[in-house]
Order: structure tokens, then C-alpha cells, then sequence
């Protein structure tokens, strides 16, 4: 028995060492890794592109940034420039977790068709019936889900 307890603790801890940085899902990724072993953000949607008069661009695993352990794809090398310039100017808010879901105190999937880009921040939205919602108040979304953020951003979805 006790070398079972010996082996699961080394397990515990091998894994505690391997894990990422960041803490439980404090960013929205798909499922699934990218060819560089990171989680994938903004479900390979170019975050430049969001800030674009066109619809957002899908990214190629080619133009490849890490950010905090989390990986994003770029539609052009132009692009990927852009971001490596200046990450923070296009990232979305929330770490990519709809904000009304943020606002209401849970981490919610960001969708890129749900999008909203308020003084120069980019915000997503799991639907389009939550996207109608927060348009009704956006100031106060946007506020409260700011304030809402430090104490879920570290919480694991499922204990939201």
C-alpha cells in the first residue's frame, strides 16, 4: 500500500510540474492542443482580423503566436506581426469567456459571430440572444463583469 501512495503522489506532483502557468481554465481554448503541445484560443479565429471591417479571418497554424501559454493562429504574417507587436491591444476581455456570462458571475464560451469591440477592447458572447441582452446595458455589463473578473479568472468553469 505504501508504495501505492508513494507512486500516486509522484504522479500528482510530475503533473503539478508539467502543467501551465496559467491557472484552471483562466482562458477559453478549444479542446485539444496545437502542434506546438499549447491550447488553441479564440477557436483559431486571427484575433487582428476581429478588429477588421470584414468578417474575422480563420488562422493557419503557419502564423503561429504564444501568448501566457496559450496559442492563436493568424490569417497573414502581416497579421501575426500586428499581434506580436501588441498583444493586449487584441486579446479579447475575459480571456476570451463571454462578458454578460462573466457579468453574471460564470465562465461562458466566447463565439467570435457574437462580438462587440467597446474604446478599442475587444468583447465576445456565447449567442445571440445573450449578445441582444448585453446591448441592452453595455455600460453596466461591462463594468460589473470587470469587477467580477479577479475573483472567478483563477476558478475552474465547473466551479462557477
Amino acid at each position: 500500500m505504501k508504495n501505492v501512495i508513494s507512486l500516486s503522489a509522484f504522479t500528482v506532483a510530475a503533473a503539478l510540474t508539467l502543467a501551465p502557468a496559467w491557472a484552471a481554465d483562466e482562458y477559453n481554448v478549444s479542446n485539444g492542443i496545437t502542434l506546438t503541445g499549447n491550447p488553441l484560443g479564440l477557436h483559431g479565429v486571427d484575433p487582428v482580423s476581429m478588429f477588421a471591417d470584414e468578417a474575422p479571418g480563420i488562422g493557419d497554424a503557419v502564423f503561429t503566436a504564444n501568448h501566457d501559454g496559450v496559442d492563436y493562429y493568424f490569417a497573414s504574417e502581416a497579421t501575426l506581426k500586428q499581434f506580436e507587436a501588441d498583444p493586449a491591444a487584441f486579446l479579447p476581455q475575459f480571456g476570451g469567456f463571454c462578458a454578460f456570462g462573466v457579468f453574471k458571475g460564470k465562465k461562458l464560451d466566447g463565439d467570435v459571430r457574437y462580438a462587440d469591440i467597446v474604446e478599442g477592447k475587444l468583447y465576445l458572447f456565447v449567442n445571440a440572444y445573450v449578445f441582444e441582452e448585453y446591448l441592452k446595458n453595455r455600460e453596466e455589463v461591462i463594468k460589473v463583469a470587470y469587477d467580477n473578473w479577479p475573483g472567478i479568472r483563477a476558478t475552474a468553469v465547473e466551479d462557477l
